[in-house]
């Protein structure tokens, strides 16, 4: 079995596809590796590949005419963008800039339409990642709409966990408090603010190799 084989066995998007359709995807995939703070996509302009995260994050941003950026979403591994433009042929929607080291697999927009065509099963997984992406919009604007910045901080940190024995933690790095009061719309000193009041209150504890531990039950 060829390791790149293996690699996509790993993708979310090709689940269903067995080892000979594998092998093929492999002739006509591209890998590519980012650094820190690349612009991948830029909002407004066209596209001709989709992107599939194998190693890092990125995150997906607008602007507008003053320069204000809010961050829609941040991916990771297993995840994809760039499918949009391929399937409307419209200009891309926001913009993707790497947030750190990352690794990508390209796939040009001849390819995309050629596996859609072919692979039903990859077709329904990029169905079931666009409804993913409808249901997270839906809660991100109620969580805007309807929670303070206490919440939507509190929202985030619930975003970055994974259940881990029983217990909601953040393995990963969070976001720079810039990045999530782009995230939240609000103010980086708001957000620091609410990060010690929510660590001091005993909401969460970080522990000393940077993990975040979330305490789901009310404090005391």
């Amino acid at each position: 079995m060829s390791t790149n084989v293996e690699m996509l066995r790993r993708v979310p998007l090709f689940y269903g596809l067995d080892d000979v359709q594998l092998e093929l995807l492999t002739r006509t995939l591209v890998r590519k590796a980012f650094p820190k703070n690349r612009v991948i996509v830029t909002e407004g302009q066209p596209a001709d590949n989709m992107f599939i995260i194998i190693a890092g994050r990125a995150k997906v941003q607008i602007a507008d005419q003053d320069g204000k950026e809010v961050i829609l979403a941040v991916l990771g591994p297993g995840e994809f963008f760039g499918e949009m433009s391929l399937i409307d042929n419209n200009p891309s929607s926001a913009s993707v800039i790497t947030i750190e080291q990352s690794h990508f697999i390209v796939v040009s927009k001849d390819d995309f339409r050629r596996h859609l065509a072919g692979n039903p099963e990859v077709a329904m997984n990029i169905m079931r990642g666009l409804v993913r992406r409808l249901r997270v919009a839906d809660k991100k604007i109620e969580t805007l709409a309807l929670l303070d910045v206490y919440g939507r901080v509190a929202r985030v940190l619930l975003d970055f966990s994974e259940l881990i024995d029983g217990k909601r933690v953040v393995r990963h790095k969070l976001p720079a408090r810039q990045e999530i009061a782009k995230m939240i719309g609000a103010s980086r000193e708001m957000v620091s603010r609410v990060m010690k009041d929510l660590e001091t209150d005993g909401y969460f504890v970080e522990r000393d190799d940077g993990t975040i531990v979330i305490n789901e039950q009310e404090p005391a």
